[in-house]
């Protein structure tokens, strides 16, 4: 190799040295990761717990994680990770957990209803309460998408000091049909092509009413387009979910973060119902964000998962829509006065 050679093989080893340091140093937040372990009637649940690296003394409150749909782990892929360091440097802890049968929880998050993650939630906050190090009377909880008809149940029968809603929606089935149609209309589709779908789903809502078995709805789907039996089962228990009858449960500051660019929620119907049903109405914050997407993040991030993955690599911290994280600071910060 020529000396040219050698120092421009040089140059390139440090350039990827010093973008592997930097990245390294980008996800590396000021705080304390420790891994948990709760016992529960039905198996153990997995899970972190963030603590403020420098609490001077002082106890944190806390901060429960309920996720939303899907096999996600305690981290959800490390994006809660520039949120929990937020929380941190507010003096609150974090905890979330791996849904049942991830990273070594027991069990199956399909085989679960909307009432067995309200129980679920509950033995979080127990568990959380009996650390000597948390500050009971500070302790509430952050969620987001189908963990808007977790929480609301959760605030009927716990003391919690908040709740932050992230995209809740209020209605199930209305929630499909309003996904559906905003998908199809982004991706392109007809209207008639885009009616048709909703045919077909109104026909899959008219089976799960009947109580119908998997058997059946296969009979009338297509291979290509058939939930797993797994993926039935969960459907069936809980498609008659609704928000709307259990929003009068907070008794305590709830903040709901919406984009207004959501096509798996209706953020217009989930605004109003969440005005027209929480009392009093001081209780209620309500942030909206444009040109934001379900996951509050900006719409030209989530629509590209290069983009998605860059940002996330090299400043994690802005992965999200400007002003979200500081919505959540501003809600903890008054609450605190």
């Amino acid at each position: 190799m020529s000396k040219r050679g050698g120092i421009a093989v040089i140059i390139v080893l440090l350039i990827l040295l010093g973008a592997g340091l930097y990245v390294l140093r980008q996800n590396t937040f000021d705080m304390t990761i420790q891994p948990v372990e709760i016992s529960t009637p039905q198996g153990k649940l997995t899970g972190m717990l963030t603590l403020p690296e420098n609490a001077a003394g002082s106890k944190p409150g806390l901060v429960l994680f309920i996720h939303g749909d899907g096999p996600v782990d305690a981290s959800h892929n490390d994006g809660y990770k520039p949120l929990w360091e937020r929380l941190a440097s507010l003096g609150y802890a974090s905890l979330s957990l791996n849904k049942r049968g991830i990273n070594g929880s027991d069990g199956s998050w399909l085989e679960q209803s909307i009432e067995d993650r309200v129980e679920e939630a509950r033995q979080a906050l127990a568990w959380a309460r009996a650390q000597p190090f948390i500050d009971s009377g500070r302790i509430g909880v952050w969620g987001a998408s189908q963990a808007g008809w977790v929480i609301p149940q959760l605030a009927a029968e716990e003391p919690l000091a908040f709740s932050i809603l992230v995209s809740p929606a209020i209605n199930w089935q209305q929630q499909g049909a309003y996904n559906t149609r905003q998908q199809m209309m982004k991706d392109g589709y007809t209207a008639e092509e885009i009616a048709q779908r909703i045919t077909y789903e109104q026909q899959v809502n008219e089976l799960l009413q009947r109580g119908a078995d998997y058997a059946q709805y296969t009979e009338m789907t297509d291979p290509g387009e058939r939930m797993s039996a797994e993926r039935w089962s969960f459907v069936r228990r809980n498609f008659l979910a609704d928000a709307a009858g259990e929003l009068h449960n907070f008794k305590t500051p709830v903040l709901l973060l919406l984009g207004e660019e959501d096509v798996n929620v209706d953020v217009e119907q989930t605004e109003q119902v969440y005005r027209g049903k929480i009392r009093p109405a001081s209780l209620l914050t309500v942030q909206r964000f444009p040109d934001t997407e379900h996951s509050m993040l900006p719409v030209r991030t989530a629509d590209s998962p290069l983009r998605a993955f860059m940002i996330s690599l090299f400043a994690p911290r802005r992965i999200t829509v400007d002003g979200y994280m500081s919505a959540i600071e501003s809600f903890l910060s008054k609450k605190s006065k």
